[in-house]
């Protein structure tokens, strides 16, 4: 079995497993590095964590950067791990790249304060499909216009619920594709810049 520590640590802890101060520790070198940890685990046992690394492309710092003096806020939505996910938005250069809350934090979270938070976070960690849809929702009740990009079926309903979806042409499902308002073409957050330029 694979996955993030806390869906193994679900998982192995009734069987009477344990995750060690060492797996914690790697999984949070492997984070701190801007890196996806991934667990896996065979029984009440760890194996190993493996390292997975998105490669942020070089321009793209200067294309939220250009997003921004057009006055439009780019929020990062992600399943990720929240330490993997600061790195990546201090990389990418978003405005407030460590406040973040995460899927956990969200769901015990009112409207009310959500709707008071949303607009000094930039990064939302630990997210599951539903938590995406209400972060659209939450959005457009604070009166802003949302664009949401995304490439997969759970991005479905948000990239519906957005006043402009835009879907990923090359990798995206086909339920995204059709959600969705726009279609990229060539998977390039550099598009939607020209586009709206």
């Amino acid at each position: 079995r694979k996955g993030a520590i806390d869906a193994i640590r679900d998982w192995i802890v009734p069987q009477g497993g344990t995750l060690d101060a060492e797996v914690h520790a790697r999984v949070d070198d492997v984070a701190r590095r801007g890196a996806t940890p991934l667990v896996v685990a065979e029984g009440r046992h760890v194996l190993g964590v493996i390292e997975l690394k998105d490669i942020v492309k070089t321009h793209i710092k200067e294309r939220f950067a250009e997003l921004r003096r057009m006055g439009i806020k780019t929020i990062m939505i992600t399943g990720d791990n929240p330490l993997t996910a600061r790195v990546i938005a201090h990389q990418i250069g978003l405005e407030h790249p460590d406040n973040c809350i995460t899927g956990p934090e969200l769901d015990r979270m009112s409207d009310e304060e959500l709707a008071r938070r949303i607009p000094e976070v930039d990064v939302f960690a630990r997210v599951v499909p539903e938590q995406k849809l209400r972060l659209i929702t939450a959005l457009k009740a604070n009166r802003e216009v949302v664009a949401m990009t995304g490439d997969g079926v759970n991005d479905a309903p948000a990239l519906k619920a957005a006043h402009i979806g835009i879907a990923m042409g090359g990798r995206g499902a086909d339920v995204a594709r059709e959600a969705s308002a726009l279609v990229l073409l060539d998977d390039d957050f550099s598009s939607i810049v020209r586009a709206v330029r």
